[in-house]
């Protein structure tokens, strides 16, 4: 019966050490287990169960992506500028092992491998180029710290400079020229639009001399046009005027030769027609021989008519 007990004892014991040294290792974790101080095995995840007294786990790593954000660094340009740069640093462990027995302090020997990678690629670069270098010096800075830093398990995936602090004179100096820069463009723009202004104006009032001359061309086109209508329409009425008077004169001396008028008369008839053609203001008429030859005969007749009055 004593001896039933003991081995009761003895199973519960053994059930005991064996629920105490099970362990669950979770996602994006890995343990690292030693057995009398040596490496034994890397635990990934799901359930384990390690040997009472004899195995131990050395070192819980987490495989998450770390970032680590280090206090700003004093760095010495190429031209002699000293300024401070903090930096911000994303890594991941790849190999729990190498993490674990690879260097004693791993932040602290990424922190100083960083201040010193940095140190070295600022003293190469003048402070203009410093300042707008920050993605060249990122990538220099993650491919020398991923290389150091493989030996230790541990992979660089970004560098980033936080903020790059000049002295307060620099910066002085950088915000006067930054000033002076926005001023200088200032300056361009207005003068480009009063530029663009001025020659919008001069093609508005070429555009309007132009719009004015071609209306004082149609303009003078119009009236040259009325007045060769109003000449035509003048001339086609002084011709319809005097084949008028042609057209009666012609139907009077139908009627005097119907009448039995000789010669003379029509001929007559045709000065006193051609007078009061001329009204008095004709300068040159042509006449007729006939009626020339008549007008002879008439001043003959008055001049003997005068002759016998005298006697």
């Amino acid at each position: 019966m004593p001896g039933f007990i003991a081995l009761i004892i003895l199973a519960f014991i053994a059930l005991l050490l064996i629920i105490t040294n099970i362990r669950i290792v979770p996602q994006a974790y890995a343990f690292v287990v030693e057995r009398l101080g040596a490496y034994q095995d890397t635990w990934k995840v799901g359930l384990h169960v390690k040997i009472p007294l004899i195995d131990r786990i050395a070192k819980k790593v987490s495989l998450k992506e770390q970032v680590a954000d280090f206090p700003p660094q004093p760095v010495i340009t190429k031209d002699n500028v000293t300024m401070q740069i903090d930096t911000v640093v994303f890594f991941q462990i790849t190999d729990p092992k190498l993490f674990t027995y690879g260097v004693e302090y791993p932040m602290a020997a990424i922190e100083n491998l960083t201040a010193t990678t940095l140190r070295n690629i600022i003293g190469d670069l003048e402070l203009d180029e410093t300042l707008t270098s920050r993605d060249t010096i990122n990538t220099k800075m993650r491919s020398i710290l991923d290389v150091a830093t493989d030996p230790w398990g541990i992979k660089v995936n970004r560098v980033e400079l936080k903020n790059i602090i000049p002295p307060r004179e620099i910066q002085d100096a950088m915000e006067r020229q930054m000033k002076a820069e926005r001023e200088r463009r200032e300056a361009i723009l207005r003068a480009e639009g009063e530029k663009k202004s001025a020659i919008l104006v001069s093609e508005g009032r070429k555009e309007s001399a132009i719009l004015e001359a071609e209306a004082e061309k149609q303009a003078a086109i119009l009236r040259a046009e009325a007045k060769k209508e109003a000449a035509v329409r003048e001339a086609e009425g002084q011709a319809e005027a005097i084949l008028k008077v042609q057209q009666a004169t012609a139907e009077g001396l139908k009627m005097i030769k119907g009448a039995g008028a000789d010669q003379s008369v029509i001929s007559l008839k045709s000065l006193e027609t051609l007078a009061k053609v001329a009204d008095g203001k004709a300068t040159k008429i042509i006449i007729p021989s006939e009626i020339q030859n008549l007008a002879g005969l008439a001043t003959s007749l008055k001049e003997i008519m005068n002759t016998d009055n005298e006697k």
